[in-house]
């Protein structure tokens, strides 16, 4: 028996230094035919004795190779020299930006009670700040007090920027006394998901290794709300590398049951907007880290298009699938926060100048709406409330077409996600191979030291295969996608969402009621690349016609 053990640590070993997983030099000629058989098995190979005797010499080489790369040290910053497009070959997307007419309110009625502004719109205080009835230092004092009074409870808050948001506001109201207008943001206050660095501050990802990390930059989503004039108060919780919402301070709570977390990874972001403890918030998704939580803590959440909104300054995951967008308490506050992170910014490679031409005058009974029918009928927890919100689009008077997303029969959908393992695997590899991973909090098979490890078997032919298929699938959402404005789905529905992650397409996520334990459900419209306007109108006309995103969690009222 113990020879047996031995012999199986000895075939574990010696992968490990086939694939540079081991500090041990590369120039020793360790080898072996042997060894590459056992090693077949991992990459789904089958090679004949002569070929692996054949492969000795070239795969020492490659291994000194990997060895001297694993000695560079490269920052999290540092992108590969590769860009997702989600555009289909052939198709252009074109637009001049137009004025936006916002339609925001002619006049807002100041509340007997301030602590009542804490769950009004971003229009309703944009409004407020303009016509001089609130100013922005009432409303950062306002809402620091209740960021201080219940970030405890809710583990949502990692850092508050209190000093670098009193300058803000101080600045705000004094441009404003000039008749300088930054537009709907001027004012108002916000808070980030703390994967964004902010120079002077801690930058911490919601990780153990990372809890005292000072980044010498500023992202740049940060800067274009300080352009925007919007003041930032406090650096939100995540799930430790963006994933789920426990980080090294503990659980983020769902403010409609603190029993429960608030899902990742942008646990704090949402948790905080759901509470009132913001008006709204900075998320990120790579694959459901804006659908899950603003789901749980029943709040709306824009998801754009890849490549919308810059990423520099922000830690990297996966750099073909990270997306940044705004988590607010309706998708017209979400439409307002979107036009103010647009566009490129000279760093990010990724990003476009698609316009956003949003209009709140859109006639939605003139849009080609589908449905995903097989989703709806499938069993799933959300499946009464789900149905009730198709109904009460129909009654909007809104024609549903049944509609299927690409067939995984076809594309086996579920195994790209191994595209994101290994990006995400390489953006934290010095973490892996420094053993400080043992830092992070979840340490269980399906945590992230485990899958960076894994990950590290994955073979670069069989990551870019799967990109290839993830072109195929690309174009096979577009001829979906090309017959309809908006597409209606279930939140968790089958692969739908790591589909339109994979292939870039936008989405909106609204709350649609309760479930039999009083925690919101939501339900999801899908719109085309560089769509997000249409999306957002329409998510906005369903809104207005229905009480969800008005409902405020009890414990949280006062």
């Amino acid at each position: 028996m113990k020879k047996s053990l031995l012999f199986i640590w000895f075939v574990i070993l010696s992968v490990m230094i086939f694939i540079g997983g081991c500090k041990n030099p590369a120039t020793e000629k360790s080898l072996t035919p042997n060894l590459v058989s056992a090693t077949e098995k991992l990459f789904d190979l089958n090679m004949t004795a002569s070929e692996r005797d054949s492969m000795i010499s070239t795969l020492e080489s490659q291994l000194n190779d990997y060895t001297l790369i694993h000695r560079q040290p490269i920052d999290n910053s540092v992108p590969p020299a590769l860009w997702f497009n989600p555009v289909p070959a052939g198709v252009e997307y074109a637009g001049i930006q137009k004025t936006i007419d916002w339609d925001l309110p002619a006049s807002v009625v100041l509340p007997a009670d301030e602590n009542e502004l804490c769950w009004y719109s971003v229009a309703d205080l944009s409004v407020l700040i303009r016509a001089h009835k609130v100013s922005s230092l009432e409303l950062t004092r306002l809402f620091l007090s209740r960021l201080k009074k219940y970030g405890d409870t809710l583990h949502c808050v990692i850092t508050l920027t209190e000093e670098r948001a009193y300058k803000q506001a101080k600045k705000a109201d004094d441009e404003l006394a000039r008749g300088i207008y930054r537009g709907p943001l001027h004012g108002i206050p916000y808070g980030i998901k703390d994967l964004f660095a902010v120079e002077g501050y801690r930058t911490t990802w919601g990780a153990a290794p990372y809890k005292d990390q000072l980044r010498s930059e500023t992202a740049t989503v940060v800067k274009k709300l300080d352009e925007a004039g919007a003041v930032l108060l406090a650096k939100f919780s995540l799930g430790s590398l963006a994933m789920d919402d426990v980080w090294f301070g503990g659980l983020t709570r769902n403010p409609w049951d603190l029993n429960q977390g608030s899902s990742g990874s942008s646990a704090g972001s949402a948790s905080a907007t759901a509470a009132g403890l913001v008006p709204f918030a900075i998320g990120t998704e790579t694959w459901g880290s804006i659908v899950s939580p603003c789901t749980r803590c029943g709040v709306t959440g824009l998801r754009p298009t890849f490549g919308r909104v810059s990423r520099s300054g922000a830690m990297a995951l996966s750099w073909s699938m990270d997306k940044v967008g705004p988590i607010c308490r309706s998708a017209f506050d979400c439409a307002l926060v979107f036009k103010a992170l647009l566009g490129p910014d000279g760093s990010d490679q990724s990003v476009t100048a698609y316009p956003f031409n949003y209009s709140s005058t859109v006639d939605i009974t003139k849009l080609k709406v589908g449905y995903l029918k097989s989703l709806f009928n499938a069993t799933d927890d959300n499946r009464v409330n789900d149905s009730l919100t198709l109904n009460q689009i129909r009654n909007m008077g809104i024609t549903l077409t049944p509609v299927a997303l690409p067939d995984s029969t076809t594309i086996p959908v579920k195994s790209l996600a191994l595209i994101l393992v290994a990006e995400a695997a390489a953006a934290f590899d010095d973490l892996t191979r420094s053993n400080k991973d043992d830092e992070l909090n979840l340490q269980d098979r399906n945590a992230w030291p485990n899958i960076f490890r894994a990950a590290q078997f994955i073979p670069a032919v069989g990551y870019i295969q799967a990109n290839r298929l993830r072109y195929k699938l690309i174009r096979e959402m577009y001829d979906v996608m090309k017959n309809y404005d908006v597409i209606i789905a279930p939140s968790f529905g089958g692969n739908q969402l790591l589909v339109t992650n994979l292939t870039g397409n936008p989405c909106i996520v609204v709350p649609n009621g309760f479930d039999q334990k009083k925690h919101p459900t939501s339900i999801s419209f899908l719109g085309n690349l560089y769509d997000e306007a249409t999306l957002l109108a329409f998510a906005r006309k369903f809104q207005d016609a229905t009480p969800y995103n008005k409902q405020r969690p009890p414990l949280f009222i006062k």
